[in-house]
């Protein structure tokens, strides 16, 4: 495995463990637990799971321009959507 989807996973279990201890286990800072396990996923885990899935792609075959859009006309004469 990759280091960045090894330190992904584990950033994911610890931010899904930290959720579910606030909920179930009864300590007064339970309400924090949620949040940074909430916190931890929206801004640990996603943006490293997001540049590793985008980092050897290139972003100039996801742009619509001209090209694109009379490749995409031309399969929708062909198959009549």
């Amino acid at each position: 495995m990759k280091i960045l989807k090894i330190i992904t996973l584990i950033a994911l279990l610890a931010s899904i463990i930290s959720i579910i201890c606030g909920y179930f286990i009864d300590v007064p800072y339970a309400n924090k637990l949620i949040g940074f396990g909430v916190l931890g996923i929206f801004f640990v885990v996603f943006p490293i799971f997001s540049y590793y899935r985008w980092k050897d792609k290139d972003p100039k075959d996801y742009m619509i321009n001209k090209d694109s859009l009379d490749k995409m006309r031309e399969n929708q004469k062909r198959h009549k959507y």
